[in-house]
Parts: structure tokens; sequence; C-alpha cells
């Protein structure tokens, strides 16, 4: 579990399992994300979150808000099959919470959590090319450009936009 000024970011647990599964489905928060899950596609990634969490050290836990326990959503680190190499920081959060800087708050507990505990050379960050708001908390993160590519997920290809930050860069902005 980690906190910051105004969240808790830890495991799943039961009663989170519902807005999570209605975040899933709402169409404005998949624009970029695919196709919505069912509660049970839900159920079973929280369930494989807290066992990645207590395996690896890291995950995409879920974003809880300090001063009434609401379930904003979902933030961490995650291998994902495109850069298997590296670990990539995303976030998910449902829409009503979006505009308050949690994406950005919770990524930057992340951020130091993959720098200083888990000693990682650097972390990614993609999106689809289109998609203005993830691109601009990467920004806010202080990441960097890295490149453009085509990827697949789900055999269905996508247009994907990915920053960078370096261990190196981390250290130099004072996090």
């Amino acid at each position: 579990m980690r906190t910051t000024e105004r969240l808790v970011l830890r495991p799943f647990r039961e009663e989170d399992l519902e807005p999570w599964a209605a975040l899933n489905l709402d169409p404005e928060v998949l624009t970029y994300l695919g196709r919505p899950l069912s509660r049970e596609e839900c159920d079973r990634i929280a369930s494989a979150v807290n066992e990645r969490y207590v395996s690896d050290g890291y995950g995409f836990l879920a974003v809880e808000r300090r001063s009434d326990g609401a379930f904003l959503g979902a933030c961490g680190l995650t291998r994902e099959q495109w850069y298997p190499d590296d670990l990539e920081i995303g976030w998910r959060l449902a829409r009503e919470y979006w505009g308050h800087g949690y994406a950005t708050e919770a990524a930057v507990s992340w951020l130091e959590h993959g720098f200083t505990t888990l000693d990682l050379p650097r972390i990614i960050a993609v999106t689809d090319t289109p998609n203005q708001r993830s691109i601009a908390v990467m920004r806010r993160l202080g990441m960097t450009f890295d490149h453009e590519v085509e990827l697949e997920e789900d055999g269905v290809p996508f247009r994907a936009t990915v920053y960078t930050m370096t261990a190196e860069a981390w250290q130099a902005c004072g996090k």
C-alpha cells in the first residue's frame, strides 16, 4: 500500500469490484482502452493485480480518496506485451474523478516506487495517439516523448504514442 497527500494506492477489496466493473463499462472511459469488460473479467483482473502486487511489488492497484474512502479507479506499473523489458505506468479513473489531478498524483507515487524501490532504469507510458488527456498527464509527470508506433491489442491495431522517463531524469526533476 502507498499513500499520497490525497490518495491511498492499495490492493483491490471486495467493495471495489462493483465500481471497478462500472468504470470498465463506461464508453467515455473506454474511448481509448478497448472493449467493455464483463463483471467476471473485472473481478479476474482485480484478483490478478492483487497477486502480482504480492509476488512482484508492483501492479495496477486501486486508487482510493483518503478524505472519504471513495474508489476512484486504478493506477500503477504493469508489464505489457508490446514492451516486455519495461514497466509501464498507467491509470484508469472513473469519469467523475477526471480533471482533479488524481491520475498525476497517483502516478508520481508509482514513479517514485519504480525508481527508488524497484531500481528501474526507465519507465514508459503508452496511449492511443489521439488520447490527449493521457498525454497531458505524461507531460505533467515530466515524461518525454519517445516515439509513435502501431501496436496491437486483442487483434486490433492502434496508433500509439510512447513517453518515457529515466531514473536520471526522475532524480534531476527533484521528485
